[in-house]
């Protein structure tokens, strides 16, 4: 049989950084890796291909004598989901749909032949067992979660990687925690579920022989879910893996704030080669943080949790929230007090969405609150249900919010703060990924000074910034520029509210 697997779409959005790719010369930031991961999954003897509409168009002789589609995707993905079914439907080819969007709101897809939802370890050999026979059903689903330690590598020879900013893998699934508003542990569960160090050595070797060098996101939600396997197995694999490879990689992930409290952690997290740590903060209202049950967050000096991480070698990037029921009318400044204060540079502020599925989305039903599906986009400036605010007040204290933070002289102000105290306990590798010869750099750096530096309507903060950072701060001129174009990125964002 054929399979095309077909990636939808994303929109630009914050964490999209279409934007800064220009600067790179990039289509997009990652790869599908469930897509990827399902491909592997999938009868040796088929026919396999990849379309991931982020990096090409999806055109009707990438389908053309397709037995099945498949999709997986997002619920930011959604629209751009509607347009490939149709055009599946009008080639009159049958579509096998899974991932987050269709197991949480399967009944919005009726024209879809085949829903394997939930986890594709469980659903999809039922679905490949039952097709094989002749006798698919329309809908798979599973009540359990399946061994990650029996997932295969993605397949990687279906990617172009030229295309990508960033490789990724996946080490667990599952959260500890129970916060109100994410949808993690109703997909994935409580219990932290993780693959064998021998698997993501697998994976990394995989990677490796494919020709990768640059930056790989391990996608967990909550990478230290079990910290002492990290500590005792995981790591210390991939310090001694790194070390006889030379450091080809540089990793990123998602952590709870209680890294900070595990000092033995970071330091491996460090020596593995980890630069940087995406934490949810949310907010610095305690009342707030009760309200949501991120209790992990409570009672800590959030700002010192930060600091003490970075001081590790590990950049911080934040999630904030706000329209949480607690929030009082102070809380815009706070939030922009917070973020200038920690330094965070790539900090994420979104409007409070109830994902359908979280304990949010429950109780906001009850309370016949709920207005709307959420679009997936929490900085797009809608919120899917009443909130206990003002609705015009939250509104204009987000826009106060993304004008305090994302104008260029707090963004720049805020880069200052971080780059006087960052000292980075590694060599720095450039954020973007494979691009580590003088000649791609300097290619960039041109490229900053005539976007950032003449083009663009904040030049003048650009300017004093980019002497400042190469006359004080010479060995983090690489990273000065890197958030130089990140902030670009975020302007061009929140044009329409700057």
């Amino acid at each position: 049989m054929k399979a095309v697997l077909v990636y939808p779409r994303c929109p630009d959005t914050f964490w999209s950084f279409r934007y800064a790719l220009k600067f790179i010369s990039k289509k997009t930031a990652y790869p599908p890796l469930g897509l990827l991961t399902v491909a592997a999954m999938l009868p040796k003897g088929w026919e396999k291909k990849l379309v991931d509409m982020n990096v090409t168009k999806l055109k009707d002789n990438d389908l053309e004598g397709a037995d099945l589609v498949f999709i997986s995707a997002m619920t930011i993905q959604k629209a751009s989901v509607k347009e490939v079914i149709s055009k599946c439907k009008k080639m009159n080819i049958k579509i096998v749909a899974g991932g987050p969007l269709f197991t949480a709101g399967y009944e919005e897809f009726k024209d879809v032949d085949y829903l394997v939802l939930n986890e594709a370890e469980i659903t999809l050999p039922l679905f490949l067992e039952d097709l094989r026979d002749g006798s698919a059903k329309h809908i798979y689903t599973c009540q359990g979660f399946p061994n990650i330690e029996k997932t295969p590598t993605p397949l990687w020879k279906l990617v172009n990687m030229k295309k990508y900013v960033s490789m990724n893998l996946q080490y667990s699934r599952g959260c500890p925690f129970n916060c109100e508003f994410c949808d993690i542990t109703t997909l994935f569960g409580h219990r932290v579920r993780t693959k064998s160090s021998d698997q993501i050595l697998a994976e990394l070797e995989s990677l490796y022989y494919q020709g990768w060098r640059g930056d790989v996101f391990f996608v967990d939600d909550n990478f230290i879910g079990n910290k002492i396997k990290l500590k005792l197995e995981i790591l210390p694999a991939i310090i001694e893996w790194m070390a006889t490879k030379r450091s080809p990689f540089s990793f990123t992930t998602e952590a709870s704030i209680d890294l900070s409290d595990d000092e033995k952690l970071m330091q491996l997290m460090v020596k593995a080669g980890f630069c940087s740590v995406f934490l949810g903060i949310e907010t610095p209202n305690e009342e707030s943080l009760a309200e949501c049950s991120k209790f992990q967050n409570k009672n800590r000096d959030l700002v010192a949790c930060v600091n003490k991480i970075q001081k590790f070698g590990l950049k911080v990037m934040g999630g904030f929230i706000i329209g949480f029921d607690s929030d009082p009318p102070s809380i815009f400044e706070k939030q922009i007090e917070f973020i200038q204060k920690s330094g965070i540079v790539t900090a994420m502020v979104g409007l409070l969405n109830a994902p359908r599925g979280t304990r949010l989305y429950q109780r906001l039903l009850k309370e016949n609150r709920l207005l709307k599906e959420t679009s997936g986009d929490n900085t797009d400036f809608s919120i899917n249900f009443i909130p206990k605010m003002n609705y015009e007040m939250l509104i204009k204290g987000y826009k106060r919010i993304i004008s305090g933070i994302y104008s260029p002289k707090p963004y720049y102000e805020r880069v200052e703060r971080f780059l006087k105290t960052y000292k980075p306990l590694q060599k720095l590798h450039f954020h973007f990924g494979d691009i580590r010869s003088l000649f791609g750099y300097l290619g960039i750096l041109l490229k900053s000074i005539w976007f950032l530096g003449i083009r663009d309507k904040a030049r003048i903060y650009n300017w004093k910034f980019f002497f400042w950072s190469l006359f004080k701060r010479p060995q983090l001129f690489l990273l000065a520029t890197t958030y130089a174009i990140y902030g670009f990125h975020f302007r061009k964002v929140f044009k329409d509210y700057l």
